[in-house]
């Protein structure tokens, strides 16, 4: 079947429509799934826990970060099982995760990089640059991190200048997500 040369543009830019919807809904799609992650995680560690303890946890929480390290450490757990990969220490400066000994994540294993490095802290970090052109904050204050390995292995993530208490749950929680694909992935 024969189609003219204005059918074919037509087609062509139905075509090019459909692709740019495409991407605008994964984009979308992706935002709500990571937003949904984080929601399913901070209802995970919220639930089965009286409300006065969530205050006792929000004190001790904004203590420590006043103080030096957080003495108690945040478990980041694998999934929405108790196996705890990982644990988050909080001082005023810096959130260190560090993984469990018996973890062996190497850091190339998806999506740590393009979810977590450059996404997460990739998107806090551009937040900060412009804050810095701007003149909002000093280069110095910027958020960075450090990955410590064993090899290749992961051993801990440093996040240095988190600078706003609302990042602090968003990494530990994205961190526990990433780790958790991080092992699924390993066993494919």
């Amino acid at each position: 079947m024969k189609f003219s040369e204005e059918q074919i543009q037509d087609i062509v830019s139905l075509k090019d429509n459909l692709i740019d919807q495409i991407d605008k809904h994964h984009k979308a799609i992706k935002t709500l799934e990571k937003n949904l992650t984080i929601l399913d995680l901070v209802l995970k560690e919220s639930s089965f826990t009286k409300a006065s303890d969530l205050r006792k946890n929000k004190i001790k929480v904004q203590d420590s970060i006043e103080k030096k390290p957080v003495e108690n450490p945040i478990p980041i757990k694998r999934g929405s099982s108790d196996e705890v990969i990982a644990n988050a220490f909080v001082t005023r400066d810096q959130v260190s995760i560090i993984l469990d000994e018996n973890m062996e994540i190497d850091a190339d294993i998806p999506p740590f990089k393009s979810f977590f490095i450059n996404r997460i802290i990739g998107e806090m970090k551009r937040k900060d640059s412009a804050d810095a052109e701007n003149g909002k904050i000093q280069k110095e204050s910027m958020i960075d991190y450090i990955i410590n390995k064993n090899g290749s292995d992961i051993r801990e993530i440093i996040i240095k200048n988190y600078r706003q208490k609302e990042r602090i749950n968003e990494i530990i929680n994205t961190a526990g997500w990433s780790l958790t694909r991080m092992l699924e992935n390993i066993k494919r």
